[in-house]
């Protein structure tokens, strides 16, 4: 009698389970044909990083070492350098500035603690979303590939204006 009870609550189950999986197949599905037709990305999307300069063009890092400390996955290496010429010689705004700025985009968890944590608004998030690599090496980022002024961005997405409704599950275009 009990197996009997079980085989009818398991098809019961599976035909519950099925028909919130049939009921699916009516409903109209939007693609974004991708890399021909641009991705819709949120305002606030948390892509690759960017390490920014002033309006001078120097590097607004400081190497305060803050985002490495807030960062949880332990992703972000950077190796300061004092720079003692004149101000209107440096790197940097300020006297020192990060020789090194790498991210391991291997061990990133895009949380923005980083960017939360900085004092100078000198790293943020982007836009560019096309991370993948065939080597593993690849997705160590150093200060090169990071900077604002020599990072090549995306041109497959458009970011949706503040008003624009777009489900995560369905984007529109």
């Amino acid at each position: 009698m009990s197996i009997i009870t079980d085989v009818i609550d398991s098809t019961r189950a599976i035909i519950k389970g099925m028909s919130v999986t049939l009921s699916y197949i009516p409903k109209t599905k939007q693609t974004v044909q991708y890399p021909e037709e641009p991705v819709t990305v949120q305002p606030r999307y948390r892509g690759q990083h960017l390490l920014h300069v002033d309006e001078n063009g120097k590097e607004k890092c400081v190497a305060c070492f803050l985002c490495a400390a807030a960062c949880p996955s332990e992703c972000i290496y950077i190796v300061a350098k004092d720079d003692p010429r004149v101000p209107a010689e440096r790197i940097g705004v300020d006297e020192r500035y990060a020789e090194v700025y790498n991210i391991d985009y291997g061990r990133c968890i895009f949380c923005g603690y980083c960017v939360e944590a900085c004092p100078k608004d000198a790293i943020t998030h982007g836009y560019n979303f096309e991370l993948s690599v065939y080597n593993r090496a690849d997705l160590l980022k150093k200060k090169d590939d990071l900077l604002i002024t020599k990072q090549v961005q995306s041109k497959n997405y458009r970011v949706a204006s503040s008003h624009e409704d777009v489900d995560s599950e369905y984007k529109e275009v």
